[in-house]
């Protein structure tokens, strides 16, 4: 009888995850083929509707970009010990506290000079809005998973209120604010590539995604690089060991999680100051859940959150061709679809860790038997 190994890094971060994606593929197919289609000309659109031509691309990688920051909100939390389902809310609030900004300065400043100040204002937000969860969690026993659950409730309740009576324009019937003038909002990448003489199709791509990529490597330098994050790994690996060491784990709890609300809170620079150029009801749009099928698939880690906000992103814009394509294959069909990527890739993360795990410790034995 053959015994296990211990996985290599390698096969952790990457061959764990693309096994359980060519299964969520597999087990996808059944269901195109089950419907009487053909599962091949059903992925030939899927790819080519994501990454064929310019337009898919830039929706590909819009939504790519609220991918990376709610899966990196989540991963905070997860190497915290904390399960931060509340993602949704805190952007949500943190696209509040960057379109009060920008409707506040747009007058005054560029979008330029206005950037840094609207990514602080977000941030603040959605920490704001995740220390309450974080508090009551470490002072007050109250589950983070409930408690972040009723604050996104809160946070949808709480933005229509304010659409609805406070922000909106005077005049209009729709709950919006005004638009934010011309010169503040984020340029789209259409524009920016006019600018060099190369035209590509409008999509809602702007600034955003570079801001996106250097919070991910931020994140990486917090975690892996730094007291602080050594404390958070330390408290949610072991938070006895965190108290012999000397770390608060009160404290780091609380932090955690305001830092991980402030990632969130930066989908509004996507969305509010780049795409909307307003706030606009719902604007995230699911983005807060997504993020916590893509922390499972990244395994936490910035580089392997990048990788699977990507192919979330080609799941959501090749799904819509799909649904466009194929008069069977309706949206509700490419929601099942992408349902069964999130199990595979998510629920069933470790499913194929054990007979890894015992494959490698057959190859190991057969290497010394040689």
């Amino acid at each position: 009888m053959s015994r296990s190994a211990k996985l290599p890094v390698w096969a952790d971060i990457a061959l764990i995850p693309l096994i359980n994606v060519l299964l969520a593929f597999l087990a996808a197919g059944a269901v195109v083929a089950f419907i009487g289609e053909n599962p091949l000309d059903a992925v030939e659109v899927l790819i080519r509707g994501a990454f064929g031509y310019d337009e898919g691309v830039g929706y590909t990688l819009y939504y790519t970009t609220n991918f990376i920051f709610t899966g990196l909100a989540v991963a905070v939390a997860f190497h915290a010990g904390l399960f931060n389902i509340g993602g949704e809310g805190q952007a949500y609030i943190g696209g509040l506290g960057v379109g009060l900004v920008c409707l506040a300065l747009d007058s005054f400043l560029p979008w330029w000079l206005l950037l840094p100040v609207a990514i602080a204002a977000g941030m603040l937000f959605g920490a704001a809005w995740a220390f309450i969860p974080g508090y009551l969690q470490a002072y007050r026993g109250s589950h983070v998973v409930i408690t972040t659950i009723m604050f996104n409730f809160i946070a949808s309740a709480l933005m229509v209120y304010l659409l609805v009576n406070v922000l909106i324009k005077p005049g209009q019937m729709a709950p919006e604010t005004r638009d934010i003038a011309d010169g503040s909002t984020l340029p789209l990448m259409h524009e920016l590539f006019a600018q060099f003489g190369i035209k590509i199709t409008q999509t809602p791509l702007n600034l955003s995604i570079f801001v996106a990529l250097l919070a991910s490597f931020l994140v990486w330098v917090l975690i892996w690089r730094t007291r602080w994050g050594y404390a958070i790994r330390m408290i949610g690996h072991n938070e006895s060991a965190a108290v012999y060491s000397g770390i608060n784990p009160k404290r780091m709890v609380v932090v955690a999680m305001a830092i991980s609300g402030s990632l969130a809170g930066l989908v509004a620079i996507n969305e509010v100051m780049g795409a909307q150029q307003r706030i606009v009801l719902d604007f995230v749009a699911g983005s807060g859940f997504t993020g916590i099928a893509v922390a499972l698939m990244g395994r936490n880690h910035p580089v392997g959150i990048i990788i699977a906000s990507l192919l979330f992103g080609a799941l959501f814009q090749g799904g819509a061709e799909l649904a466009f394509e194929f008069s069977t294959i309706t949206r509700d069909l490419v929601v099942v679809i992408q349902g069964l990527v999130i199990l595979f890739c998510g629920a069933l993360a470790y499913m194929m860790r054990g007979p890894l795990e015992r494959l490698f410790g057959l190859l190991q034995s057969t290497g010394k038997g040689e």
